[in-house]
């Protein structure tokens, strides 16, 4: 699980730059949504989310509703390289934590568009912080784009709880997550929803 401080100035400049870009017609948009894992689909067949990202200028903001979940439960984001295992590489965002109905909301800033990617020029010493941490990071020569995005639960125990597999996987900041609840396996692995995001081209609203 991770938390951040935000200045007040970056929090008005996120919360209010949608309205502006909008108001200056520069506002690009893509809507689409998230399916039930496979490991999910029995025990929360109800669950699904559906993110906004907005395309800003500078940055994209990218809005994620979840809904069918536990309740006050915490959740961990993704971009992935592909929605499925093996997953490729991966990119933490952040925690969603849902409400007393099993909703849940979060608001992220970064690059979420056809521009999204990874790159590892080389092999580079990594600080080993957990047990599980690698010493260095494998080489990527060239970039890596990353469209898809999953959910997970931030901890075994919550899968167990919500009558889910209650298996370990490594994906928040402690690497101690339980198993993937939500993905974009609704999109082909090669074409994630990110990928339709077009920040070079004019304004346009999309579909799914």
């Amino acid at each position: 699980m991770k938390y951040r401080l935000w200045s007040a100035a970056a929090l008005v400049a996120l919360v209010s730059a949608p309205a502006w870009a909008d108001n200056d017609h520069r506002i690009n948009r893509i809507n689409f949504t998230m399916v039930p894992s496979a490991g999910a689909s029995r025990c929360l067949p109800n669950a699904s989310a559906h993110v906004r990202v907005d395309s800003i200028g500078p940055v994209d903001i990218m809005d994620v509703s979840v809904s069918g979940l536990p309740a006050h439960t915490n959740f961990d984001l993704f971009v992935l390289q592909v929605p499925k295992t093996p997953f490729g590489l991966s990119w933490y965002q952040g925690d969603i934590e849902t409400d007393d109905k099993g909703n849940g909301h979060q608001q992220f800033a970064g690059v979420f568009d056809k521009e999204t990617f990874i790159i590892a020029p080389g092999p580079a010493p990594a600080p080993v912080v957990f047990d599980t941490d690698d010493a260095s990071n494998p080489a990527t020569p060239g970039p890596v784009q990353i469209y898809h995005l999953g959910l997970w639960f931030d901890s075994p125990g919550d899968a167990a709880n919500a009558g889910c597999p209650g298996g370990r996987t490594p994906f928040n900041g402690e690497h101690n997550t339980g198993i993937q609840v939500l993905n974009t396996g609704n999109f082909a692995d090669l074409h994630g929803p990110l990928l339709d995001l077009d920040t070079s081209t004019a304004p346009v609203t999309q579909r799914r």
